[in-house]
Order: structure tokens, then C-alpha cells, then sequence
């Protein structure tokens, strides 16, 4: 088999097929509005796998040999757009309000454990955004305490008894390696104002890296939001640009917090 030289015209037919497939495997839901970007990527990864039809690459992706095709095909039709702090209005909504309260609220039950859901995080940005957001609160928190228990040194970025876990979920391995890298550019960094660089990051030559305390908060892993059942124990998540399973809709540029329980 040979590369094709021209473009593959693919039939509705086979459009259908692999919307259905897709969807079945991810969730993700391929309207008409988005069958251009689908054909795009198609015909991306036929030049890769070096075939000249649809038919072939069909049979490939439902082959025991062809897995590893099929999650490359996933990941080329993930959206990967993120940045700190995205959507200030938003973050400011749910650090001074809802996350205020839900602290005062396990406070005064006892329980002092938060579990925020980042579900789509791509390469990072958004989990540690809220990791910052998290600390910020609890710290402001014990300030306005009564009775403050005495601050050791150096002070804890979450202070005890409190315990705080992030679990950074995505189907797509290389942003979740960039995230548990932790490394970022300038250019990432431009919406990271000076005090949270200097509190949160470490300068290494020209990038910043996220500090040890940070990402002790945060646990990249795989995950495939079709199966969403099995994160029914978190009390927030968080997710941006992804296409919920049974919604039918893309969500790329809104920002949902779901009250899972």
C-alpha cells in the first residue's frame, strides 16, 4: 500500500460508521457542523497509516492489531485548548463563592477532605489552577479561625488536618504526560500573574515548573468520561471541551462545575 496522492473521498456512509464508532468508544458525538474537522483528521491518519481507503483503515481500527491506531485516532480528536486561569470570571465564582462555602460547610461537619474532579484536563493547566485555588482558600480559611493552630515552618500549602486531592483525568496520553511534566512555557504562563509565579512556580531556564507541593496535589491518569459512573464518589469536577455522552453537543468553549453528589 502506498500513500494516497490525492485526498480520500469518504462516503456518508462511512461518516456514519465512524461517528458511530467514536462514539461508541469515547462518547464523543460528531455532528454535521463538525463533520469537516472529522473528515480532516481522517484523512491525517490514513497519510499516516499509508492507506487509500476508508474500508481499509475500518478494518484496522476494529482489529485486535489495531488498538494502538484507534487511540491515536481518539487523541486527533480531542481538543487540547487550555491555560491557567481560563475563564477569570468563572474561577472568581467558585473560589470566593462556591468554594468558600464548601469548606465552611465540611468544616463544620468534621470533614475536612476535598476531592475536585478534573475531567479533560489536557496538558495540566486546569487542575493546577485549581490546586492554587484550593490552597488560596483553605489558607484564607484558617485566618479567619478563632483559634488558628500554630503555623509551622516551612508552612504546609495545605494546612492539617485538611487533605485535598485532584484527580486529572484525559483520554489522551501525551497531554497527560505534559501534565504530570509540569513544565511550561512563557507563553503559557502569560495569564499567571507575578504573585502566583512566585508562590506556585519554580523558574527553570526559560519555562516554569509547578512546585512540589502543587502537583503532590494533583493525579494525572487515563479516563474515558463514557464511563463517568465510576467518579460518582467526587463532590465537584470540572471540565472543559469535551462532548458529553448522550448530551450530543459540543461543549468546547463552556465551563460546567457538576455537582456529582
Amino acid at each position: 500500500m502506498s500513500t494516497p496522492a490525492l485526498a480520500v473521498q469518504f462516503s456518508d456512509a462511512e461518516m456514519r460508521l465512524l461517528q458511530s464508532l467514536v462514539y461508541h468508544e469515547c462518547g464523543m458525538f460528531f455532528d454535521a457542523r463538525r463533520t469537516h474537522f472529522l473528515q480532516d483528521r481522517l484523512q491525517r491518519r490514513l497519510r499516516e497509516c499509508r492507506l487509500d481507503s476508508f474500508y481499509s483503515y475500518y478494518r484496522l481500527l476494529i482489529s485486535t492489531e489495531g488498538k494502538q491506531e484507534l487511540a491515536r485516532l481518539l487523541e486527533d480528536l480531542t481538543v487540547n485548548e487550555t491555560s491557567f486561569f481560563r475563564n477569570k470570571a468563572q474561577l472568581e465564582l467558585f473560589h470566593k463563592h462556591i468554594l468558600d462555602e464548601l469548606i465552611r460547610k465540611k468544616d463544620a461537619s468534621g470533614d475536612r477532605n476535598l476531592r475536585i474532579w478534573s475531567a479533560g484536563c489536557s496538558t495540566g493547566q486546569e487542575p493546577y489552577t485549581i490546586a492554587m485555588l484550593v490552597a488560596d482558600a483553605l489558607g484564607y480559611h484558617q485566618l479567619r479561625m478563632p483559634n488558628p493552630a500554630a503555623t509551622t515552618w516551612p508552612k504546609p500549602l495545605v494546612p492539617p488536618p485538611w487533605t485535598v486531592e485532584i484527580p486529572a483525568s484525559d483520554i489522551s496520553y501525551s497531554v497527560l504526560r505534559a501534565g504530570q511534566e509540569g513544565l511550561y512555557s512563557e507563553h503559557q504562563m502569560a495569564s499567571v500573574d507575578y504573585n502566583y509565579r512566585l508562590r506556585y512556580f519554580d523558574k527553570v531556564g526559560e519555562r516554569y515548573a509547578v512546585k512540589r507541593p502543587v502537583k503532590e496535589l494533583v493525579h494525572f491518569d487515563f479516563h474515558n468520561l463514557k464511563l463517568v459512573r465510576q467518579f460518582a464518589e467526587f463532590l465537584e469536577a470540572t471540565c472543559r471541551s469535551v462532548t458529553f455522552q448522550g448530551v450530543h453537543r459540543a461543549t468546547d468553549t463552556a465551563h460546567h462545575l457538576a455537582v456529582l453528589r
